[in-house]
């Protein structure tokens, strides 16, 4: 595409330079000075790799740096250099995966699944389970039974949802036994769930991820959790039984949440954090155990 149509496309400043500029890739600014008709996008810290540009390329920047006058090159000056470059690469460079049902996928005939649906090789997708539009589940996925799955969610490969978690009670004899679990997971709209993770189901009621979560690959969340809206949960995090996160709450990597506590809305619980007490609203935690770092100014978010 043309320079001009990616402006076509955006909120943008200013732009100097050759609206006429194909543009054929997307590179990382390390490597802008070695390949033409490429576009990539700066942070203020970094001004210093833009004298290595040449003069087919195109880099998004802010209104903060100053451009030297002296030598030919293209910029998109606007407010935010990084979501306008995540709005160009979804606009142009993102593959879209078309609808398509594997033959190799096993789908009781009991679940039901909507428009737009993308279903891996070896995915399978258990009884009663209901599955929305544009909904992509990719390979060797299992979605267990009574799952229910909002629009536009993406679940990535190997992982399991819906499975009982570990819950068990010792008998009569003072052996562990499994309390069975007969809730299920509902994951709501506008979902992203990586590789290699996996989402237990409650014993009773559901395991709830709210619209627009976002969880990494290697996660592990126990029976009926409830993530909240927007919330991030990173790779190797653990969230144990009945946790409840909050919206808008950053769980960092290989972080652990004792059982029933809770994690306050706008919230961060910061890297390999064990969290064994509650954490208030607009609160970062770190440490082991986690302790109170400071609070989040709300208005700046």
């Amino acid at each position: 595409m043309k320079v001009k149509e990616i402006l076509e496309s955006i909120k943008y400043i200013k732009f100097i330079g050759d609206q006429n500029i194909e543009i054929e890739r997307v590179v990382s600014i390390t490597e802008i000075g070695n390949v033409l008709n490429a576009i990539s996008w700066c942070n203020d810290n970094n001004s210093e790799l833009l004298k290595n540009c040449v003069s087919t390329s195109v880099i998004i920047i802010s209104n903060n740096i100053e451009i030297e006058s002296n030598q030919f090159k293209n910029y998109i000056i606007v407010e935010n250099p990084r979501r306008t470059f995540q709005e160009i690469l979804i606009n142009f460079f993102m593959e879209t995966r078309k609808a398509q049902r594997s033959p190799t996928a096993v789908i009781d005939s009991s679940s039901v699944y909507g428009d737009n649906v993308f279903i891996g090789h070896n995915v399978v997708i258990e009884a009663n389970c209901k599955i929305g539009n544009n909904v992509a589940i990719l390979h060797n996925t299992i979605i267990f039974k009574g799952t229910i799955i909002g629009n536009n969610v993406t679940i990535g490969a190997n992982n399991t949802i819906g499975g009982v978690g570990f819950g068990y009670e010792k008998n009569n004899s003072g052996d562990f036994e499994l309390i069975p679990h007969i809730g299920n997971v509902i994951i709501k709209d506008k979902v992203d769930i990586g590789n290699n993770t996996c989402i237990d189901k409650a014993v009773l009621g559901s395991t709830i991820i709210e619209e627009n979560v976002k969880i990494d690959n290697l996660v592990h969340i126990a029976h009926g959790v409830h993530v909240g809206r927007n919330s991030v949960v990173i790779a190797n995090a653990m969230v144990a039984g009945s946790v409840n996160i909050g919206e808008n709450s950053w769980i960092a990597p290989s972080a652990s949440i004792l059982n029933k506590k809770n994690i306050g809305t706008n919230s961060l619980v910061g890297l390999g954090a064990v969290v064994t007490k509650d954490v208030e609203d607009n609160t970062i935690v770190a440490g082991n155990p986690a302790k109170f770092i400071r609070k989040i100014d709300e208005n700046k978010n």
